[in-house]
């Protein structure tokens, strides 16, 4: 039966009962851990569309040109494309989350939709709760950004809603996550790029960072992945690449190291 329920919310939630129940059992209060006679459904491996190095690039430049179109975003595409930021992640950054002097983010919230409401809470996991190191052209962005925020908000004045977001409509107010859908998908067909989704742009962040060298557990801190594992899964597709030249440097060490004969 299709109950209109994601995977991995069911499997979560599996999880959750059949602990409970689990320590029930244990402790005598029911004869059996009936969950445990369920089988959660299988998560199907999503496939993850990315940009290489030059199309976000490209994408940011041109984005810049636009006399249409929602400018305050701009900063919301600089922090996902930056710092693997999650769309609810960066809705809900604050100011005082923001260390510009020693270049760091702390994600301390995030921005949630329920239905038609909009409210910030704590992230759902621990590791989700993390400091993040920004580029220098993302801070150099930001702090501009903070500039101009404080323009608009002495022009509105009492009107201005004051809830320290980073991001925020013109009045101070929280982004609908459904206005950056829509807004990002005008952008990438005004920058003439893939089309992708919000997200992917997080996926990118990643994905460069593991082509780049990177240590996937430092990535996994970066993301806010609980495991390395999770990390690993998602960007297998990276991995093969990362053997190729992880072989390559080894050879070459290995040669260096060679003693030559005297």
């Amino acid at each position: 039966m299709d109950t209109g329920l994601a995977a991995s919310y069911i499997r979560s939630m599996h999880a959750i009962i059949s602990k409970s129940l689990r320590k029930a059992a244990e402790w005598g209060a029911i004869k059996e851990n009936i969950a445990s006679l369920v089988t959660p459904p299988r998560i199907e491996k999503r496939q993850v569309r990315t940009w290489d190095l030059a199309e976000p690039n490209k994408f940011l430049q041109e984005i810049k040109k636009r006399k249409t179109g929602n400018s305050k975003l701009y900063i919301a595409y600089i922090l996902a494309i930056y710092c693997g930021m999650h769309k609810g992640e960066i809705l809900g950054l604050r100011w005082k989350d923001c260390d510009l002097e020693k270049g760091i983010i702390r994600i301390q919230q995030t921005l949630v939709k329920i239905k038609s409401s909009l409210s910030l809470q704590e992230p759902k996991t621990k590791g989700s709760i993390r400091t993040i190191m920004v580029p220098d052209f993302a801070l150099q962005i930001l702090k501009a950004h903070k500039i101009k925020q404080m323009e608009i908000t002495l022009r509105v004045g009492s009107a201005y809603k004051e809830h320290d977001l980073v991001v925020a409509n013109w009045n101070g107010s929280m982004i609908d996550p459904a206005d950056i859908n829509a807004d990002f998908k005008i952008a990438c067909k005004f920058a003439d790029v893939p089309k992708i989704r919000f997200h992917d742009l997080r996926h990118t962040h990643a994905t460069l960072l593991l082509q780049l060298g990177e240590n996937p557990k430092v990535v996994s801190e970066r993301l806010g992945h609980a495991d390395i594992s999770i990390t690993l899964n998602t960007y297998s597709h990276v991995l093969p690449n990362m053997q190729e030249s992880l072989a390559q440097n080894f050879d070459v060490a290995m040669k260096k190291s060679e003693k030559k004969p005297g």
